[in-house]
């Protein structure tokens, strides 16, 4: 037990290096800004009317710009000593999404004379993800920066200790995301303690604070660029005192000559400038099947790119490639039950923010140490058996929320002496459930690693993870579509009125959350089904 701590927590722990906290800063502020996300939840509850199949839609478009990491990745390398102005741009966005919910909460009627609440929801929905991408892909091109290539002589690491420092670095930048989840978990618990006997005014009270103090997530950011300029002019000082050539010295990404420079990909540019006017054009205007349009739009121009890319593959890793490549994009596009859900735990189940803040935590904590226990085990597999598992256990791990719904606490309270109520019911799920979405992530990641070029290894992992996140966009399209069919809706009470808008009806999220487990299991097992028996099948 000894050996296994020391091979698997110690040793992660004596491999970090100063250099690594800029892009973890950048990380750890994608991670707090979940800070804001269940005020988000209880604020769309009570005051907004949007149904839960358009907040599924919403969720589309604003999934959008993370599948524009690849010319974002471009123009980090194109601008590599002036990244530092991207991460202001990202701040601002952020900061700028966070204040129109402080004005929408805090200072209603201002700004219900300008817009409509709902108007200016979406456009601060819109905003943040924009911004944490535009950082995502700064931080990414800073661990790169933050690993050394050269010791304090100035004499190169081995090829082993290089790839080793790169695997702690991805390492901690996943903890760091995932810590900064856990931190703002427990802050909301703190915050929402005695929530119940709080008034409305109280509650608003508390999510205009919240949001106010989520302000200090564009300045992590910031700071962590400040940082990564402070160890750059650090290093290239001492290594300059070491005599070291400027290629080594001076080199604005280390080991990369300082004069090299970087010529801009115009199909890159030129297409994602052409797919960014067509989606915003397609989001204004009112036409039917827009989301639909820009989703096929989108997915073809990456389908291009990656056909591209296989073309510099052998036969045999290519077909195995585009075998892998169809089931993680089925595993990640299956549906889930939407909003509604969660509207029923609040409103029906009594569960309040302080317990949401609870689970999110336990969530967190539990995908910390799954990330950590479990990856030996993900590396051994492939990435078939990997979906397989992680499709079965998440069917499994569903059935309890269905239960609730239809009353199995009111059995388990009964046999239990009140011991096992829909909270703890809640709580075990959350806890057996919590690691899978990080470890889904594990062999994902290492698959598109090990399979790009070595001359392409940038333009590959942007073109791939482009594809998979298209598969989250292509999620929320599915369930759209569950939410349209089997219709759910809560009560709402008008912004600044007392009146309510939109009466509670719960009747058929039973027959929802039914459907998204069965497809949740399904097409992911159907799919490994085909493509096993097909030419394309997949052994890695």
């Amino acid at each position: 037990m000894r050996a296994w701590a020391d091979a698997t927590i110690f040793d992660l722990l004596r491999q970090f290096h100063l250099s690594y906290l800029p892009p973890l800063m950048v990380y750890l502020a994608a991670g707090v800004s979940g800070l804001t996300a269940i005020v988000g939840t209880f604020f769309i509850k009570d005051y907004l009317g949007l149904s839960a199949s358009y907040l599924a839609g919403l969720a589309f478009w604003a999934g959008l710009p993370w599948t524009l990491k690849m010319p974002l990745g471009h123009l980090v390398d194109l601008w590599w000593r002036h990244k530092a102005w991207l991460v202001y741009l990202g701040a601002s966005l952020v900061a700028v999404s966070l204040l129109i919910m402080v004005g929408l909460i805090g200072f209603t009627e201002s700004m219900l004379a300008v817009l409509p609440a709902e108007s200016w929801f979406v456009i601060s929905t819109l905003l943040a993800p924009t911004g944490y991408v535009i950082q995502d892909v700064v931080a990414d091109a800073m661990t790169v920066e933050a690993v050394p290539l050269l010791d304090d002589q100035g004499e190169p690491y081995a090829e082993n200790v290089i790839k080793n420092k790169h695997t702690t670095m991805q390492t901690f930048g996943r903890l760091a995301i995932i810590g900064g989840s856990a931190l703002v978990a427990a802050v909301n618990i703190m915050v929402f303690s005695g929530v119940g006997d709080m008034s409305e005014q109280q509650q608003r009270d508390i999510y205009v604070k919240i949001y106010l103090l989520a302000l200090v997530i564009p300045l992590i950011s910031v700071a962590g660029v400040w940082l990564g300029e402070y160890f750059t002019r650090a290093r290239r000082r001492r290594l300059g005192s070491a005599s070291v050539p400027a290629a080594g010295a001076d080199a604005p990404i280390p080991g990369k000559p300082a004069d090299q420079v970087m010529q801009p990909n115009w199909w890159i540019l030129g297409g994602s400038l052409a797919f960014v006017v067509f989606s915003v054009t397609m989001g204004l205007v009112d036409v039917p099947g827009s989301q639909e349009i820009v989703f096929i739009g989108a997915i073809s121009i990456v389908i291009f790119l990656m056909a591209r890319l296989f073309a510099e593959l052998g036969e045999n890793a290519r077909r195995e490639l585009i075998g892998t490549a169809v089931i993680i994009f089925m595993f990640r596009a299956v549906p889930g039950p939407g909003p509604g859900q969660t509207w029923f735990e609040i409103d029906v189940l009594g569960f309040d923010q302080q317990f949401l803040s609870v689970l999110s935590l336990i969530t967190t904590v539990i995908a910390m140490l799954g990330m950590v226990v479990l990856r030996p085990l993900m590396a051994k597999r492939s990435i078939a058996y990997v979906v397989v598992l992680l499709s079965v256990v998440a069917g499994v791990l569903s059935l309890p929320n269905i239960g609730l719904f239809y009353g199995i606490q009111n059995w388990t309270q009964a046999w239990s002496g009140g011991l096992i109520d829909a909270r703890m019911i809640a709580l075990i799920d959350t806890m057996l459930e919590s690691p899978l979405g990080q470890i889904a992530m594990i062999p994902m990641l290492a698959w598109i690693a090990r399979s790009a070029p070595a001359h392409l290894k940038a333009t590959f992992f942007a073109v791939m993870a482009s594809f998979t996140n298209l598969a989250l966009s292509a999620s929320s399209l599915f369930t759209k579509y569950l939410n349209q069919t089997w219709l759910v809706t809560r009560e709402v009470r008008a912004l600044g009125s007392e009146g309510v808008s939109v009466p509670a009806d719960y009747s058929e999220l039973g027959v929802l959350l039914i459907a998204a487990a069965l497809i949740g299991v399904g097409v992911p097992l159907l799919t490994i089904v085909i493509v096993q028996r097909s030419r394309w099948r997949t052994t890695s």
